[in-house]
């Protein structure tokens, strides 16, 4: 049994300590906005928050995450400036990809509130986009921080 904070609410899970947290999330606790992408840690479509830091959830066995506050897509505010500035700068395409994306982008803004173009890059380049919206998700990321692009 692992007792995870998910999303501010303390869950019981009842698997193998090594079971990626991607599965725990999905599978188990039924919170499927986590993708799961390439299962390499290479994508960053099954990215969530450990302690307010991004980490890739297919890579991050559950034992690792007890003690530690998840967020997930679904645990972001509603009214968080970066679900705005998506939807502003018409980001989505396809769509799979962007809960990974949003969730690394609340991380930099978490850390750097105001990040500069090339730190929006850099903490960005590890999620991948099918449908190449990189301009607009760099664009989004510079809106809800404040700044015009």
């Amino acid at each position: 049994m692992v007792t995870l904070t998910v999303n501010g609410e303390s869950r019981n899970i009842d698997a193998d300590p090594d079971m990626p947290l991607l599965w725990a999330l999905r599978d188990l606790l039924a919170l499927t906005g986590t993708k799961f992408g390439c299962g390499m840690g290479q994508c960053g479509a099954c990215t969530v928050h450990i302690d307010g830091v991004a980490a890739r959830s297919c890579l991050t066995p559950i034992s690792e995450a007890a003690g530690k506050k998840v967020t997930t897509i679904e645990g972001l505010p509603a009214d968080h400036p970066l679900f705005k500035a998506w939807v502003a700068e018409q980001v989505s395409q396809c769509g799979y990809c962007q809960p990974g994306q949003i969730m690394t982008a609340a991380s930099l803004l978490q850390k750097n509130p105001k990040p500069t173009a090339a730190e929006i890059e850099k903490a960005m380049d590890g999620n991948l986009c099918r449908c190449g919206t990189y301009n607009r998700i760099r664009k989004a990321v510079q809106i809800a921080a404040g700044e015009k692009p």
